[in-house]
């Protein structure tokens, strides 16, 4: 099996809003300026006397890989530290108020359904520059830069404004994921058109077995990734640069009608509404029950239910097949790219820590051990042996091989433009749900673009590939 290398696109989730409307807000604290210092161990100039505080999203990951790993290596660099260490997956409910009062932690874990909108924080100054952490001295080998340990892809997903503001720390896989036990049992072949997609389909039925279900509740964004990246396998990648760019009827390219109206049509004769009632475990539990067949998620889901795997459950995981006969992306592209946003306060009371803290993570043993503890890979190059991996993770490897040059790309709207992206949420599950018809979602998608395009007070990203 080859090394995992990450493909173009970077997720930066986001979700809640920094601060509200109304009142005087406190003065910002001006941000501090880290410098390199000459002593490559301690590149930043922490001082061990300041704590840290590090907030880390508690979802498919967990946490222990910061609790017991990172922040470890952190206290063993600089013995009698104090490290503040909180797990949440309410990133958005927590932070926002301490944000607002210019209390933000030293390092977040910005991930999950109430991510913080880093567009937002990056224009009200909040985000370090992590150009610093870059140019540092790798961990490993002081001779090497960070930068020259890392994949490319890191640098070019991780910026706001043309800045270097977050570190993209997972490489993931998005695709729709299944049982190979239940494939192998059945009989079944994983489908490589949408009329064999169908024909399963049918055959699922008779056994009492959902083909397709995504979680309404919380997570509704796992189907418009799915749906954005069967646009992309229809119509290439452009579909999803041009949607990022806020190029005029993007929503409503050919593509993109002619993905938004397959799965529904999945939906309509294959799915159950019963699921848009249901938050993510909830429906993972389902597909280890063997109620659903294929569920689009990331390559964090194995990990995330490894407590739940029945013995006759096994991960591994499909592309999307051929939509039309003229896909312009053959059988076999699959979503591969960089995420799980990691970013130091710029106003913070120990800047110099966080990016010390992040420069930690991105040392090999740092790197091994999230992998090892997560079953995750990391940005960090030939930093994990692929023996023992997850049978998840191995499926994982074996279709991005198989891929080869067709990577599909992430959209960057996720993190550009909050609005967009949480409107996108709420008009899948009214699309899934048959209360609108394909048409009608990609035209309010195309509306909602326009005015945010129109709109002078929020500022625009583009992305060239």
């Amino acid at each position: 099996m080859t090394a995992l290398v990450a493909g173009p696109g970077a997720s930066l989730l986001s979700a809640c809003a920094t601060s509200g409307g109304g009142g005087d807000q406190p003065s910002a604290a001006p941000a501090t300026s880290i410098a390199a210092s000459a002593d490559p161990k301690n590149p930043f100039g922490v001082d061990a006397k300041k704590p840290l505080e590090v907030v880390i999203f508690s979802g498919g990951y967990g946490d222990s890989y910061a609790k017991d790993l990172h922040e470890e290596l952190y206290k063993k660099a600089y013995p009698g530290v104090t490290v503040k260490h909180t797990a949440t997956q309410q990133i958005g409910t927590q932070l926002r108020p301490r944000i607002v009062g210019n209390d933000m932690p030293d390092v977040i874990n910005n991930s999950g359904p109430e991510a913080l909108d880093l567009a937002a924080l990056a224009t009200e100054g909040h985000l370090a520059d992590l150009t610093p952490l870059y140019d540092a001295p790798s961990f490993d080998d002081p001779s090497k830069k960070v930068r020259d340990t890392i994949t490319p892809l890191v640098l070019q997903n991780g910026k706001l404004d043309g800045k270097d503001l977050v570190l993209n720390y997972t490489v993931s896989h998005r695709a729709l994921w299944y049982n190979a036990k239940l494939f192998a049992a059945k009989g079944w072949s994983v489908p490589k058109t949408w009329a064999e997609f169908t024909a399963l389909g049918e055959a699922a039925k008779k056994e009492g077995i959902t083909l397709f279900a995504y979680p309404g509740k919380k997570g509704p964004y796992y189907q418009l990734w799915n749906v954005l990246y069967t646009a992309a396998k229809i119509g290439g990648n452009q579909v999803i640069i041009d949607i990022d760019n806020l190029v005029d009827n993007a929503w409503q390219s050919e593509a993109m009608k002619q993905a938004v109206a397959a799965w529904v049509g999945i939906q309509q004769k294959y799915g159950d509404k019963a699921y848009l009632g249901l938050d993510h475990t909830q429906t993972q539990v389902k597909q280890l029950q063997n109620k659903v067949l294929f569920y689009p998620c990331g390559s964090w889901l194995e990990n995330e239910m490894t407590k739940d795997i029945p013995l006759d459950f096994e991960y591994a995981i499909a592309p999307i097949p051929d939509v039309t006969a003229s896909d312009k992306m053959p059988y076999g592209a699959i979503q591969v790219g960089v995420g799980e946003n990691f970013v130091v306060a710029a106003k913070g009371k120990n800047p110099q820590g966080g990016m010390e803290y992040l420069r930690l993570m991105l040392s090999k043993e740092g790197a091994a051990g999230f992998t090892k503890k997560t079953n995750n890979l990391t940005v960090v190059t030939g930093a994990a042996d692929s023996s023992g991996f997850p049978p998840g993770l191995v499926s994982a490897s074996k279709a991005q091989d198989a891929a080869g040059e067709n990577i599909i790309t992430d959209a960057r709207f996720e993190g550009w433009y909050k609005e967009l992206f949480d409107y996108g949420w709420e008009q899948t599950n009214v699309l899934m749900s048959g209360r609108i018809t394909a048409d009608e979602f990609c035209s309010r998608m195309q509306k909602k673009a326009d005015d945010i395009k129109k709109d002078d007070s929020v500022t625009k990203q583009t992305r060239s590939a």
